[in-house]
C-alpha cells in the first residue's frame, strides 16, 4: 500500500503559520518550526494581554475618580460607598469619564452624594 503523506493540508498549515508569521525577525519568519514556537508564544501573550488589559483599565478608572473626589473632601472608597448607599448604580467607566469630560456634573454627583 503506498504511503499517504496529505502534503496539501501540511503545506496549507505551514503557509498559514509562516503567513501568520510575517514581520517577524530573522529565522523566526521564514523557519517553519522556530516561526510556529514563536507565534504559539506570542498567540499565548495576546490571550492573556485581553484579560490585563481589563485590570489595567479599572485601575485607570479607580485612579481618575480618586483624583476627581480628592478636592471635594472624600476618598474613593468612601464614595463609592455613599454611591452605593443612595442606589446610584454607574459604574467606574462612566464615573471617570464624568470627571473627566463633564466636572461640573460630576461635582454635582459628588454634592448629591454627600
Amino acid at each position: 500500500m503506498p504511503r499517504s503523506v496529505n502534503a496539501v493540508a501540511s503545506r496549507a498549515r505551514r503557509k498559514r503559520v509562516l503567513k501568520a508569521a510575517k514581520g517577524f525577525y530573522g529565522k523566526r519568519k521564514n523557519v517553519y518550526t522556530v516561526a510556529k514556537n514563536v507565534l504559539e508564544k506570542g498567540l499565548q501573550y495576546k490571550y492573556v494581554g485581553r484579560k490585563l488589559k481589563k485590570r489595567e483599565y479599572r485601575t485607570l478608572w479607580i485612579a481618575r475618580i480618586n483624583a476627581a473626589v480628592r478636592p471635594e473632601g472624600l476618598t474613593y472608597s468612601e464614595f463609592i460607598h455613599k454611591l452605593n448607599q443612595k442606589g446610584i448604580t454607574l459604574d467606574r467607566k462612566i464615573l471617570a469619564d464624568l470627571a473627566m469630560n463633564e466636572p461640573e456634573s460630576f461635582k454635582a454627583l459628588v454634592a448629591s452624594v454627600k
